[in-house]
C-alpha cells in the first residue's frame, strides 16, 4: 500500500461499507469509507454520543437497508452524505467526516 492509497474502489461494494485502521497505540486512527451511489465520503469511526465504535461487525456500518450509517450500540442512524444523526440518542449531532480521494479507481486519505 503506497502512502495515503487505502484501497482500490472497487473493494467496495455499492451500496456498502469498509473500516481502516490506521497507526497504534495512542496514535491509531479508526475510520470506514461508505460508497453509496456513485457517492464516496469517509468519517471517522466513532459515535458522537459516547465515543464508541459505530461497527457491530467488521465493515458493517450500514443499517440492513443499507440506506443510512448505524450505530451498532445505540441504534442512532446518520445521513451517508454528510454524517447528521437523524434518529437515536445524538440526533442533530453529526459524524466526523475524513478527508479522501478518489482518483483513477483508487481511494486515498488526504489528511
Amino acid at each position: 500500500m503506497s502512502p495515503g492509497r487505502l484501497c482500490r474502489l472497487d473493494e467496495i461494494a455499492d451500496p456498502g461499507s469498509r473500516g481502516f485502521r490506521l497507526g497504534s497505540g495512542s496514535k491509531a486512527r479508526a475510520f470506514f469509507i461508505v460508497r453509496h451511489g456513485g457517492r464516496v465520503v469517509a468519517y471517522e469511526n466513532v459515535c458522537p454520543h459516547v465515543g464508541s465504535p459505530l461497527d457491530w461487525v467488521p465493515d458493517r456500518f450500514l443499517d440492513i437497508e443499507r440506506r443510512f450509517i448505524l450505530c451498532a450500540t445505540h441504534g442512532a442512524l446518520f445521513r451517508i452524505e454528510d454524517g447528521y444523526c437523524l434518529e437515536g440518542p445524538c440526533a442533530g449531532k453529526a459524524l466526523m467526516p475524513v478527508r479522501i480521494r478518489v482518483e483513477g479507481g483508487e481511494v486515498y486519505l488526504e489528511e
